[in-house]
């Protein structure tokens, strides 16, 4: 992973239809769901807001690993990813 700003989780709480919503540091105007599928978390869609910087594609995986690490769930995301 490059040098970029780590994120931190902030808060999130549980959805309906196993969906969950977090809030980071970086981007904290823009809630992030996730859908969790084969037993790990994925971002499924982003509610920015202009007042967050851009969310990059790195950003999207650094969401995703934070959750998953917060909900124990990291070694099914890293199986999924393939990881270099």
């Amino acid at each position: 992973m490059s040098g970029g700003m780590n994120m931190k989780l902030i808060s999130y709480s549980y959805q309906k239809r196993g969906k969950m919503k977090a809030i980071y540091d970086r981007f904290s105007e823009s809630p992030v769901i996730f859908c969790k599928i084969n037993g790990y978390y994925f971002v499924y869609y982003v509610r920015w807001s202009e007042n967050d910087p851009i969310v990059t594609t790195q950003d999207l995986v650094e969401m995703e690993i934070e959750l998953n690490v917060e909900m124990d769930t990291i070694e099914a995301y890293r199986r999924r990813k393939r990881y270099k």
